[in-house]
């Protein structure tokens, strides 16, 4: 008679990412079914370094969002949940609410847009003119405005870092993914830089830039590629200028939001960020180039499509990147006191925007299973302020394919 060696996981669900979004799927996963093994393999020295730790710092209200989308409802949900999970753990955050300001009256229609799906989406949205605003904002000028009340802002990284030690999950930092061996019925055995082997049950990729290249990794096609866009910052030198967080009416036509005005919750203020390409995925500056990573951006059709399509668009984008000038003049639509001298160079941030092969940038979060695996494939802003919704979503879905296992 054979036997047959029972193999030795290291671990029930294999988590391969440490920033917002992979240490709220650990979370989720020892609440939903304790006793769970679950380990996280970060790349980095420690949780939240790109994506995560980069951003604005603002917990978003979902006013933008498709009715019925997944950003719609789980940024409507995870902003409230997100505000109780900082008090609860005493991490810095407020509830400040924010503007949404008109400077041109081509925008006035889609303003009035915003305030409609603002109400389809269950947000509370007050209509200001002129002198209301200037009652938030003094120094902003505009032709109309809306103030939305449960946006907030908050330390993301500090919200990350709770999730890890509230996990109970084993977190291994420095531990670079280089190859995966998925097998049916035999869950994943993950190969990481330093020699270690890890084996897991079921595995879920949340690696951010790198998701499309770990589902690759895994044997799965995602059928779409993170193109980097990077997002750069400017600190204000006086931030007296702006008492909270100010924004332009966004292009629908983009999946961003425009260049912005953030008082975070360092007292700091923040303006940005533009979008331009990034050389590389973790491109945080045009001197950071990384021939292999960038001739796979340019190999896949879509990048070539976006160009193509958005070639104006990018072409402004770009000469704000390259002239402090242009970007003071993008600022000064909303803040005309502000000077060049008024903007100091902060962080900037890299977006892991999923492209499909046609070009289509996609607009929601984005979540494929394959055997024993869960890929999240889109998770762009406002994922931070949606993780928690995120993170249970991705756990049930681990979870079952525990269960099948």
């Amino acid at each position: 008679m054979v036997q047959v060696r029972e193999l030795a996981y290291d671990c029930d669900v294999l988590v391969i990412g440490g920033g917002i979004v992979g240490l709220s799927t650990a979370y989720a996963i020892t609440r939903a079914a304790p006793g769970t093994r679950v380990t996280v393999l970060e790349k980095e020295q420690g949780p939240a370094q790109h994506q995560t730790g980069r951003n604005s710092g603002v917990i978003h209200s979902g006013i933008y969002y498709r009715p019925g989308s997944l950003k719609a409802r789980y940024a409507v949900r995870g902003a409230a949940e997100m505000v109780k999970f900082c008090a609860e753990y005493g991490i810095a955050h407020a509830v400040t609410g924010k503007l949404i300001v008109a400077t041109d009256k081509a925008e006035l229609p889609r303003l009035h847009g915003l305030v409609q799906r603002g109400r389809e989406n269950g947000i509370p949205v007050r209509e200001l003119g002129p002198a209301q605003m200037a009652e938030y904002e003094p120094q902003v000028r505009g032709l109309a405005a809306i103030h939305v009340g449960t946006t907030g802002i908050c330390d993301f990284v500090a919200v990350a870092r709770q999730l890890a030690e509230s996990s109970g999950a084993d977190i291994r930092y420095g531990a670079d993914v280089v190859r995966v061996d998925r097998r049916p019925g035999r869950g994943a055995a993950v190969l990481t830089t330093d020699g270690s082997v890890v084996r897991g049950r079921v595995l879920v990729n949340c690696a951010g830039l790198h998701c499309d290249e770990v589902a690759r990794l895994v044997g799965d096609d995602p059928g779409m590629r993170i193109v980097p866009f990077r997002g750069e910052y400017y600190s204000l030198a006086r931030p007296e200028l702006v008492h909270g967080l100010v924004y332009p009416v966004p292009d629908p036509a983009f999946p961003f939001l425009g260049v912005h005005l953030t008082r975070g919750i360092d007292g700091d203020v923040h303006i940005g960020p533009n979008a331009v390409p990034a050389l590389a995925r973790e491109g945080y500056g045009w001197s950071v180039v990384r021939p292999r990573e960038l001739g796979a951006t340019l190999a896949w059709p879509g990048a070539w499509r976006i160009a193509r399509r958005h070639w104006r668009y990018g072409a402004g984008e770009l000469r704000r990147s390259l002239s402090k000038p242009a970007f003071t003049d993008a600022v000064r639509r909303l803040l005309p006191a502000v000077t060049p001298d008024d903007l100091v160079p902060a962080a900037a941030g890299v977006r892991a925007q999923a492209v499909l092969r046609d070009g289509t940038l996609v607009d929601d979060f984005l979540i494929q299973e394959g055997p024993r695996t869960v890929h999240v494939l889109n998770a762009p802003s406002p994922a931070a302020t949606a993780s928690l919704p995120i993170g249970r979503e991705v756990a049930r879905r681990a979870l079952g394919a525990l269960a099948g296992a």
